[in-house]
């Protein structure tokens, strides 16, 4: 009995299941001269998720209203630059290479966005933005950490209107109908009678890295209200848990990619990235917590700002570092940490 279930298994769904999982036809429509893009759609509703979320983690923090859209001012440009300039790096032919247009290296609305490159250059805007607004770094990256893999997952059904990322043919119940897409256009190829042509049927490995991602993002959340951790090590976590899906998805992918030693270029990289979120781990796990937030900033009678104290805590003498972190990381401390006492360290809110 337990032998037949992998048989039984398909054959139950298929019954529970639609036949098949449509896509559209169409991932462009005009509002008069104005072209509204499903891909960039998902992107914009990604974006706007993740800031929505990360504001309220900080908030959490004790860190002032608005405070992510003020950071998020920098992460986001850094970031999409990041993300299109990884993608031209590792697959230059379309663009770059024998018959190759390079004014498409500007077309980011038909897709190509490396995730990769997306997380290293947007933690660089990050930075910025907190060194900008007083906020320790490490405590935004664990804040913004379960958004971004939620804007994953969104971003991830813009592939879908672009009818792209896609595995090998399948007859399974979730099978997804792929048409033949002109990326021109930005629709599906038609026959004579206006019917868009069907290509195939395929393994929806976009499907299947938006549900990683969401998985990941709801690990992280109970992850850091469960466990006592050290701030950055939230984000650690996802810089760890989301290659250790991608590497499987990776390798079911069909669409063409540029190969080292036999494995797609995505594969090590991930492998890399796994790495990193470990050293990361181990790193933030070795460093002292960043200052509790001492509260929302007021102004005087003559408009100079004036802390608030927070939690009954008594404002600490200012310094040039206060409120922000010091990102000479090889000492291993912080810069609000060294007026923070220890017994104030160790009222810090848990981390979620």
């Amino acid at each position: 009995m337990i032998g037949s279930a992998p048989a039984v298994l398909p054959s139950v769904l298929g019954s529970a299941l639609p036949a098949e999982i449509p896509s559209p036809s169409v991932g462009v429509w005009h509002l008069g001269p104005l072209p509204i893009r499903g891909y960039a759609m998902c992107i914009l509703a990604g974006i706007v998720v993740a800031v929505w979320l990360t504001q309220k983690r900080l908030e959490a923090r004790g860190h002032r209203k608005g405070v992510a859209i003020d950071i998020s001012a920098w992460a986001v440009p850094f970031g999409i630059l990041g993300g299109r300039l990884y993608h031209l790096i590792t697959t230059p032919q379309p663009y770059f290479g024998e018959g190759g247009d390079p004014w498409k290296a500007f077309a980011i609305y038909e897709g190509g966005l490396g995730i990769w490159g997306a997380v290293a250059l947007g933690a660089v805007g990050a930075w910025i933005g907190c060194r900008k607004n007083g906020v320790a770094f490490r405590d935004f990256v664990d804040a913004a950490a379960p958004g971004l893999a939620i804007a994953q997952a969104m971003g991830r059904f813009g592939n879908w209107f672009n009818n792209e990322i896609y595995g090998a043919p399948t007859d399974l119940p979730w099978k997804l109908r792929i048409y033949e897409w002109d990326g021109s256009l930005g629709r599906a190829v038609t026959d004579a009678q206006g019917n868009p042509v069907v290509k195939g049927y395929f393994h929806p490995t976009f499907l299947y890295e938006a549900l990683w991602c969401l998985l990941l993002a709801a690990f992280l959340i109970w992850l850091g209200h469960r466990r006592p951790l050290k701030s950055g090590q939230v984000f650690a976590a996802y810089v760890m848990g989301y290659p250790v899906g991608r590497i499987v998805i990776e390798n079911m992918r069909s669409d063409s990619a540029n190969h080292i030693l036999g494995q797609r270029v995505n594969t090590w990289v991930s492998i890399l990235v796994f790495l990193l979120g470990l050293y990361l781990w181990r790193r933030f796990g070795r460093m002292s917590q960043p200052a509790v937030p001492s509260g929302p900033e007021s102004t005087d009678e003559e408009g100079a700002p004036v802390t608030e104290p927070s939690g009954g805590r008594s404002p600490e003498p200012s310094s040039p570092e206060a409120g922000t972190e010091d990102p000479a990381v090889e000492t291993g401390h912080d810069g609000p940490n060294d007026a923070e006492s220890e017994e104030s360290a160790g009222k810090r809110p848990a981390q979620s």
